[in-house]
């Protein structure tokens, strides 16, 4: 018995004294060091590429895009509309930045693929939700729907005449404020994500000042443009609504660059002493997602520089005009088909094209969108356009008739 005993207090011993020997290992153990983050951990890269033919049932090859795509038009092959490499990432839990080059610009009509850049700003929140931002760069300026939607989700292979007239590009330098709730910053990411044609985040509410004479352009006057915009997406059922007012307003400077020399016994053509014009604009949109039925439509007025053909001259005239696009998303196999087509108007001046050129604008365009992969997308488009422009050089330049339209897509 006092052999159990002995043994049993033997057993005992040996355990607490384990027991202790591990309770000093744990003690004498270093904390286990943090796994270190890396700056390009914070840093992602994605793009998109496309490649377009304009050519197809051409029954006009004098019609040509100034605004849009160049390759419209006679003497016009394939062609890279965009190529971008997009850089983005939050760096800081206040600092986001966001820059974006695009190595298919046209430095001229003979020389293409040049590397600009469109974006290159920061985002500085002064709260930890995010939900209020100062903007500082040179970004899209809020002002329409369309502008603000990426090429890459847009429906229609161009932009509206009507609103894009008002910032060429759809970006200038400057700084905006943003403010959106997180829950909306996160639905207007969704709508992007989840592939229903969304513009991204801008806020339900946006305010900012910005030099006016567009991307990549250096200022020519002493007058800051400002704009703003109120925005605020809402469901009914499965449906989303988004309605939205923008405004800005400003002074633009014509270029030398801009306006018609003189040749021979004609004088160059007429414009105020300063080359300064009032540009202000104020416009309405309406989105109904696609969901499967989508609606897009928006539409402007104001007051800007325009070549009036009558007096030679580039005055201050009215501008109007605006766009509705009807879509229906549904899919087959996985595969998202998106039909739609789009009716534009508008009439007034391009402040940023030669002597402020004058537009009449009527077109018209069906098409369907085919994504078979999420990394690919093909668009085919039949448009009819009849359009008359003026400047000093042409004027009363009136041209109509319709073509086929290819884009392949690529994501990255």
């Amino acid at each position: 018995m006092n052999t159990k005993i002995a043994t049993l207090i033997a057993a005992l011993a040996f355990s607490i004294n384990v027991m202790a020997q591990d309770t000093l290992v744990k003690k004498l153990e270093l904390p286990k060091e943090e796994k270190k983050s890396n700056w390009y951990d914070k840093i992602s890269i994605r793009g998109y590429m496309q490649v377009r033919y304009n050519r197809l049932l051409e029954t006009n090859p004098k019609l040509v895009s100034e605004q849009g795509d160049r390759s419209i038009g006679d003497k016009q092959g394939f062609f890279i509309r965009r190529m971008r490499i997009i850089f983005f990432g939050q760096i800081h839990e206040h600092v986001y930045f966001y820059i974006q080059p695009d190595f298919a610009s046209s430095a001229s009509s003979t020389s293409l693929h040049f590397g600009q850049l469109r974006d290159a700003y920061f985002d500085v929140s002064i709260d930890k939700k995010r939900e209020f931002r100062f903007r500082i760069g040179q970004s899209k300026i809020p002002f329409g729907f369309e502008n603000m939607q990426s090429s890459q989700n847009r429906l229609p292979l161009d932009r509206n005449d009507a609103f894009n007239s008002a910032v060429s590009n759809e970006r200038d330098h400057g700084v905006i404020f943003y403010y959106a709730p997180k829950k909306i910053r996160e639905l207007f990411s969704s709508l992007v994500n989840d592939g229903y044609k969304g513009s991204g985040d801008y806020g339900v509410f946006g305010f900012g000042v910005y030099n006016g004479q567009t991307a990549n352009k250096p200022e020519l006057n002493n007058n800051r443009h400002w704009v703003t915009r109120l925005a605020y997406p809402f469901k009914i059922g499965n449906q989303i609504i988004e309605p939205s007012v923008q405004a800005h307003g400003g002074f633009y400077t014509l270029a030398n660059d801009q306006i018609s020399a003189a040749s021979g016994t004609r004088s160059a053509t007429k414009v105020t002493p300063s080359r300064d014009y009032t540009d202000n604009r104020y416009g309405a949109t309406f989105v109904l997602y696609p969901k499967p039925f989508g609606i897009f439509a928006e539409y402007n007025i104001g007051t800007g520089p325009e070549y009036d053909a009558s007096k030679d001259s580039v005055l201050n005239k009215d501008l109007k005009g605006g766009y509705v696009t009807l879509c229906y998303m549904f899919n087959v196999k996985k595969q998202i088909f998106i039909p739609f087509v789009r009716a534009q108007t508008y009439q007034g001046g391009k402040k940023h094209e030669l002597d402020a050129r004058s537009y009449k604008v009527n077109d018209i365009e069906i098409g369907v969108e085919w994504q078979p992969w999420k990394n690919f997308e093909l668009v085919a488009e039949w448009m009819y356009s009849d359009r008359t422009t003026s400047d000093r050089t042409k004027e009363n330049n009136y041209q109509f008739g319709s073509l086929v339209r290819l884009q392949a897509q690529m994501n990255f």
